[in-house]
């Protein structure tokens, strides 16, 4: 079984995501290896953003086996991140 992969669309320009990146930090050291972080910069990965639809940074998409689980715009905690994750990877 694969573990979940959480994708971070952000931008450098943006507060909130600016915001958004210690979180993230604090639920890897959480987490650790059972769930993958991939910052994905919107600017440098327009396709990407286009792939997911992606219209508000930042944004994160929760994947498991290839599938979208979870879409979420706008600055999320770590406990509603982990809430979201921890099914996932039991």
């Amino acid at each position: 079984m694969s573990r979940p992969v959480l994708l971070d669309f952000f931008a450098d320009w943006c507060g909130p995501c600016r915001r958004q990146g210690p979180i993230l930090e604090d639920l890897k050291k959480t987490m650790g290896d059972k769930v993958e972080i991939k910052k994905i910069d919107v600017d440098e990965h327009m396709e990407m953003a286009n792939k997911y639809g992606i219209r508000v940074v930042p944004t994160l998409i929760i994947e498991k086996d290839g599938k979208v689980i979870r879409s979420l715009e706008g600055v999320t905690s770590a406990e509603t991140l982990e809430s979201l994750l921890i099914p996932l990877v039991e």
